[in-house]
């Protein structure tokens, strides 16, 4: 790893820690954008890779943790949330709600808490990849500990 890290993967790594995380940032000399790119990198299934996604449900953030292999229901996360609509975020948007950029949001270390849910597909998968901050990292997880860190609700999302 390098000896200067991104604030971004500094501030993921301490929540890691705060929160008893083993599983150690991986950073990649080319960027993971996508759950595709990151599942090549690391030589596993895209469904194993659980993607970020915030979205502006009612103009509020929430983050949608996913399984690369599937596509969020937007109706049905709205109606799972009680709101009258949900949409992708702009990039601005994530940029307020996590701080960090889309292709690398991390499914923690935003300014503020952001209401999550996290598909319940990925408990498919005994090792479950999530960025780390920035689109050059990721880090292993499982799809229980998703839940612990983040405080969210295993939701079907499709």
């Amino acid at each position: 790893m390098p000896e200067k890290l991104h604030p971004n993967i500094e501030k993921v790594a301490s929540v890691l820690v705060e929160h008893n995380v083993s599983g150690e940032i991986v950073v990649f000399e080319e960027a993971t954008p996508t759950a595709a790119t990151a599942a090549a990198q690391l030589g596993c299934e895209v469904g194993a890779i659980a993607n970020s996604l915030i979205f502006d449900a009612d103009g509020e953030p929430l983050l949608v943790l996913t399984s690369g292999a599937h596509r969020v229901n937007t109706d049905l996360i709205a109606k799972t949330v009680g709101a009258a609509k949900v949409k992708r975020a702009t990039p601005d948007f994530v940029r307020a709600a996590t701080g960090q950029v889309i292709g690398g949001v991390a499914p923690i270390g935003h300014p503020a808490p952001i209401r999550t849910l996290v598909d319940t597909w990925l408990d498919k998968h005994e090792v479950v990849w999530a960025a780390a901050g920035h689109p050059h990292t990721v880090f292993p997880t499982s799809f229980a500990e998703l839940v612990r860190i983040t405080g969210g609700a295993p939701v079907e999302v499709e």
